[in-house]
């Protein structure tokens, strides 16, 4: 499904994908928990948008606030996403909740696979 490639740089650390896309890692940047919330928010309205726009309620603001809480030093206790958005009409709320909750629970690999504790493995 996809591949990314992780290594140091001689400013920190640089996650690049197959498109040669880079996002920097480390002090200054991105932190590892952040790349996770961002992943998680971006899933989620990336897959929002079209779905709300092709029932003719084209979201005028579409963005998610992202944070973490710990439960241990290195265990995340939970990852809550909280939508800010300007609808274009009141008749869109009722098509907006339905498709943003059906996103998470059905559509979301980013956020499914967290909630399903999909496992890492070593090679």
């Amino acid at each position: 499904m996809g591949q990314v490639h992780v290594e140091r740089t001689e400013s920190g650390f640089a996650a690049t994908n197959e498109a040669g896309a880079t996002i920097e890692i480390g002090e200054g940047a991105f932190s590892p928990v952040e790349l996770l919330l961002a992943a998680v928010g971006a899933c989620n309205i990336m897959t929002v948008e079209p779905l709300t726009a092709k029932r003719g309620h084209r979201l005028v603001r579409l963005a998610v606030d992202m944070t973490a809480e710990k439960a241990e030093p290195t265990l995340l206790a939970s990852v809550t996403m909280k939508y800010d958005v300007e609808l274009p009409s009141e008749e869109s709320r009722e098509v907006f909740e339905a498709v943003r909750r059906r996103v998470h629970d059905r559509y979301c690999t980013v956020s499914r696979s967290l909630e399903k504790g999909t496992p890492v493995n070593l090679t």
